[in-house]
C-alpha cells in the first residue's frame, strides 16, 4: 500500500504532493514501482495534527482518487469522514482507510455497508491532536488490548451490516502507543493474525523508528524495512509504505530467502 499524501502537514512529506497533479504523479510512480494499493488522504493524522473540514479534505482527495482511477491498483481513500469517503468511492476507491475503525462518524459503518466496498478498521487511543500526549498502559499487555478492540470494532462493523470478509485491520503503530508499545505489537502480530482477517501494518518512516537510531523522517528507510519485513513474516498481509520500490526489493530478497 503506497503512501499519497494530499497534505501541507505530514510528518515525512507534508507539501510535496499537495497540488494534485503532482499527488497523481506521484501514485503513478507508486504504483509503477509495485504498490497494490494507493492509500490517498488529505487530513494529517500525524500527532499533533489539527482536524480539516470535511469540504476541503474532499476537495484535496477527489480529483487524485478520480487521476488514479484505472491504473490497475486498488484505491483507498484515508479518511474518517463519511462524506469524504462517499466522494472517494464515486472517483474509483474500493476501500476505506479509517482510523476511528468507524467510530469518528455515525454515517461511515452505513456508508460502508451500502457500497459494499472494503475498510480497514485501525486501532487509535484519543485523537491525533493529543494520541502522543499520555498514551495509555493498556494495562501492560498492548497486545492484548488491541486485539479486544479490534475484535470489537469488528463485531460492530458486522452488526452494521458489513460483510466480513471486507475488514482489514490494523494495530495503529505509533496511534497512542509509546515507542515500547510499536515494539512489543510488532513482536506479537501472530496474535493479531489470529483474528482471521488481513492485517495492515504501517512503520514507514514513524517516529519510533527516529527515537531507536537519532534519525529523521526523512532517513527512516533502514527502520521501515526492518520493521515491514520483520511485519510481513509475522503474518501482516497489507504494508503501508512510503518507499515502495525498496520495499517490494527487500520483501522478494526476504521470500527468496525464507522460501
Amino acid at each position: 500500500m503506497g503512501v499519497v499524501n494530499v497534505t501541507p502537514d505530514s510528518f515525512s512529506d507534508g507539501g510535496l504532493y499537495l497540488d494534485p497533479g503532482a499527488a497523481v504523479a506521484h501514485g503513478r510512480e507508486l504504483a509503477a514501482a509495485g504498490a497494490d494499493i494507493l492509500d490517498v488522504g488529505g487530513e494529517s493524522t500525524r500527532p499533533g495534527a489539527d482536524p480539516v473540514p470535511a469540504e476541503e479534505e474532499r476537495r484535496r482527495v477527489e480529483p487524485v482518487v478520480a487521476g488514479l482511477a484505472g491504473e490497475g491498483v486498488e484505491i483507498s481513500v484515508d479518511t474518517s469522514k463519511a462524506a469524504v469517503a462517499a466522494a472517494a468511492l464515486d472517483a474509483g476507491a474500493t476501500i476505506v482507510n479509517d482510523v476511528t475503525a468507524l467510530r469518528g462518524d455515525p454515517e461511515m459503518a452505513a456508508l460502508v455497508a451500502e457500497r459494499g466496498c472494503g475498510v480497514v478498521l485501525m486501532h487509535m487511543a484519543g485523537e491525533p491532536r493529543t494520541m502522543q500526549v499520555s498514551p495509555p498502559d493498556y494495562g501492560g499487555d498492548v497486545v492484548g488490548a488491541v486485539r479486544e478492540f479490534l475484535a470489537g470494532r469488528m463485531a460492530a462493523a458486522v452488526a452494521a451490516g458489513i460483510a466480513e470478509e471486507q475488514i482489514w485491520l490494523d494495530p495503529g503503530i505509533g496511534f497512542g502507543k509509546t515507542d515500547r508499545h510499536n515494539f512489543e505489537l510488532l513482536h506479537g502480530l501472530p496474535e493479531l493474525v489470529i483474528l482471521g482477517r488481513p492485517l495492515v501494518v504501517g512503520t514507514s518512516r514513524k517516529s519510533f523508528i527516529g527515537r531507536a537510531d537519532g534519525s529523521p523522517a526523512d532517513a527512516r528507510l533502514g527502520g521501515t524495512i526492518a520493521t515491514s519485513v520483520l511485519a510481513a513474516a509475522a503474518g501482516a498481509a497489507v504494508l503501508r509504505v512510503h518507499d515502495v520500490g525498496e520495499l517490494e526489493q527487500a520483501l522478494k530478497v526476504a521470500a527468496a530467502i525464507l522460501g
